[in-house]
């Protein structure tokens, strides 16, 4: 068995047709070149038609499910196949499966792009309109996207002017110079907010805990941060810290604990919730500064996800996580970058819903964290292997600086 298909893009130098060729062939597939055209510019795009063998229709389908990954595409486009959900979040048999790489569906003669892609959801067709949604949000009738037929992936390629977010992910290494890499992150983050880019930071309470707290503060307040996704912990740490000047109990200055620290957490849940929530405790003032007091003041939006680990929670945790994840999606609408620190799960749950195309920066103490966060899928990365303590208020201090030149 046989087909032909045509690839089209910056092929060579971002390494798309090599890795088109070696994915045929680990599969024990069969390929001929019948046409292959080399940009002679940077800027100009490179042409490759080839035709790929299999031993049978199944074993062939198999190959051309991983080329469609990397862009392949029938020569003559044919509509995107579509079959009705037969129930509430009950998928037709074949239904087709997103990456988070920008993808377009053939639909009544025309190229739809997909809106709000992201990666392991499927794509429906609604008034016209390809959605990028997750299995929940189907419902009975909706017209799903089957097999590979009418769609089409744009991987992701080497930008054509150097930028130091390393395509297809940057490497992980404790023994990367911090600081310089704190440097480049700062002249990213001050260029895309003089062009009106917008970040969101996802937050753990290792923030709170190593003295990044008052850092994130800031940026907040000057306007640096335009979304806060965390957890209940996050927050409650840092009214905490508002309140009674620790963390967990834990003196920041010393790192010991507080005689009746432990029980502070809880003192500060009750008082929040007993003002109404977080927003009517700052207007009253119980909480006088930290991160939720900077969000509420410059009218930053933020999410708390809860968990089955948390006490309270304060009134603004989202419990249910299938609303939570809902609101996140609508939040990052917009987002160019995402700075996660020091939460692996929230980040993965935060990189789930984003598309290749924003830049990631990852920061944990851990190497092995960092390396899960940036194999997530993102094409633009930055692993920083550090304690948040220091990262955070030395990135802080860059930006300030930058603001000075």
């Amino acid at each position: 068995m046989a087909r032909e298909l045509e690839f089209e893009g910056h092929l060579i130098d971002s390494m798309i047709f090599p890795k088109v060729l070696d994915t045929i062939l680990d599969l024990e597939g069969e390929f001929e070149i019948l046409e292959f055209r080399i940009g002679k510019k940077k800027e100009d795009y490179s042409y490759a038609r080839i035709i790929v063998f299999g031993r049978d229709e199944t074993h062939l389908e198999s190959i051309l499910k991983e080329l469609h990954k990397l862009g392949a595409r029938v020569p003559d486009a044919e509509d995107v196949q579509l079959a009705p959900a037969p129930g509430d979040r009950i998928l037709p048999e074949g239904f087709y499966v997103t990456t988070n790489h920008p993808t377009y569906v053939h639909h009544n003669g025309r190229w739809v792009e997909v809106e709000d892609i992201g990666m392991d959801k499927v794509i429906a067709v609604r008034n016209g309109r390809a959605l990028c949604l997750p299995i929940d949000e189907i419902r009975k009738g909706d017209l799903v996207v089957i097999g590979e037929k009418g769609v089409r992936v744009i991987p992701p390629e080497r930008p054509r002017k150097a930028t130091h977010f390393q395509f297809m992910g940057g490497q992980v290494s404790s023994e990367r110079p911090t600081e310089e890499l704190i440097e480049i992150i700062a002249e990213e983050i001050a260029s895309l907010k003089k062009n009106g880019g917008k970040i969101a930071v996802v937050a753990g309470p290792a923030v709170n805990h190593t003295g990044a707290r008052d850092a994130l503060a800031g940026m907040i307040r000057d306007g640096y941060i335009d979304l806060l996704l965390a957890g209940n912990a996050v927050a409650v740490h840092d009214i905490e810290l508002s309140i009674f000047g620790t963390s967990l109990g834990m003196d920041i200055e010393t790192g010991r604990p507080v005689p009746g620290g432990n029980r502070h957490h809880l003192y500060t849940i009750s008082r929040v919730i007993a003002a109404g929530g977080i927003k009517e405790a700052v207007e009253k003032g119980v909480i006088k500064d930290g991160i939720m007091y900077e969000c509420i003041k410059n009218d930053v939006p933020f999410i708390l996800a809860g968990s089955i680990r948390d006490d309270g929670p304060l009134p603004e945790v989202i419990t249910d996580v299938m609303e939570a994840k809902k609101a996140m999606k609508e939040a990052l609408r917009g987002i160019n970058m995402v700075i996660m620190l020091a939460t692996m799960l929230h980040s993965i749950a935060v990189g789930n819903l984003l598309p290749s195309t924003v830049k990631t920066v990852c920061v944990d103490i851990n190497p092995a964290t960092v390396t899960k966060l940036m194999d997530r899928g993102t094409a633009q990365a930055i692993g920083v292997v550090t304690d948040v303590g220091l990262f955070v208020p030395k990135l802080y201090q860059m930006l300030k600086e930058i603001e000075e030149r």
